[in-house]
């Protein structure tokens, strides 16, 4: 008898830490008012559930309110036009990722271009009508400040034709820092969602070195098979070789302090972004992406007090 009550009572418990991960998981999505299918609540989830237990969870949120079903999504919201935005992002999605597949062959003939990957909103496979195109991109060890002067150079072209928002290039880092620093959910869901285009051999010492993602999101698989081999171009090898050398080590210095020092300034004078955002960038020898203190740390903030306050509700909810 006594050992009976004590199974109920470990089955209970982890129905209600599974509960607890699935609001978790759609919390951290409904900030962008972005509900999940089953499998992709499944893979986002922090800790490893049998599928058994998994859907038992789900069907009993379902039940209590707490999460609403419309066709393939789940959300937090009672909002059917919520899997209509999806679904119409999705298409539009589509469309948008060959084109960057289109762009990302291109971009990875820039001298010292190692890997490109697509992240940000359309990683997720999400796009609307203000969507831009952004680009994970992996250069060689030490000639990250080249790399990011020779493609930024080109994009300042881009402009003049109005498609500068296909080349949103704003997250470097080099072969000689493949760690992302920051370790956080907001981070581990940006690297595991990362769509590879070039550079296969690349990206799987990427993900080798960020093997530390599968602590936040033990089911999620990343995705290497995407990413083309590096092919070797007589032209992209003769531009590294005008820089293989201690000239292009001080010249890749000197582009690092020009470019920050803009940036800074930038910052200081609280210029603001298309988006409305206070311009600034985190660099360092080995990285080149938008400074986490404006937008990350503020976003995990919100995470963690709409996760407390749901997990708060869901007790509430269970008592009555």
């Amino acid at each position: 008898m006594k050992s009976t009550v004590i199974l109920v009572e470990k089955n209970n418990k982890r129905l209600l830490n599974t509960r607890n991960n699935i609001l978790a998981t759609l919390a951290y999505f409904d900030m962008w008012d972005y509900p999940l299918t089953y499998g992709e609540i499944f893979l986002f989830l922090e800790n490893k559930y049998g599928r058994h237990d998994f859907t038992e969870a789900l069907d009993q949120l379902i039940v209590n309110k707490l999460v609403f079903h419309f066709d393939r999504f789940y959300s937090l919201k009672n909002d059917y036009m919520i899997a209509v935005r999806r679904n119409k992002g999705n298409k539009k999605a589509a469309g948008l990722i060959n084109k960057a597949k289109e762009i990302g062959a291109f971009l990875i003939r820039f001298p010292f271009v190692r890997g490109i990957g697509i992240s940000g909103s359309l990683s997720k496979n999400f796009a609307d009508d203000n969507s831009d195109i952004d680009f994970f991109i992996i250069t060689e060890r030490n000639r990250l400040w080249l790399a990011r002067t020779f493609m930024h150079m080109f994009k300042k072209l881009t402009f003049l034709v109005g498609k500068q928002h296909n080349y949103c290039m704003n997250y470097y880092i080099d072969e000689a820092q493949l760690q992302i620093v920051e370790k956080n959910i907001y981070t581990a869901i940006e690297v595991a969602t990362i769509i590879p285009l070039e550079g296969d051999l690349t990206f799987e010492s990427f993900y080798k070195s960020n093997a530390w993602t599968s602590g936040f999101l033990p089911n999620k698989c990343m995705r290497l098979a995407t990413a083309k081999p590096l092919k070797k171009r007589w032209y992209k090898t003769f531009a590294e070789s005008l820089f293989n050398n201690p000239f292009g080590d001080w010249l890749d210095n000197v582009l690092m302090k020009i470019t920050s020092g803009r940036w800074n300034k930038k910052t200081e004078m609280k210029k603001l972004n298309m988006r409305g955002t206070v311009m600034s960038m985190a660099a360092s020898k080995h990285f080149a992406k938008p400074s986490p203190e404006n937008f990350q740390i503020k976003l995990i903030e919100k995470y963690r007090i709409k996760v407390s306050m749901l997990l708060q509700q869901f007790e509430e909810r269970m008592a009555q």
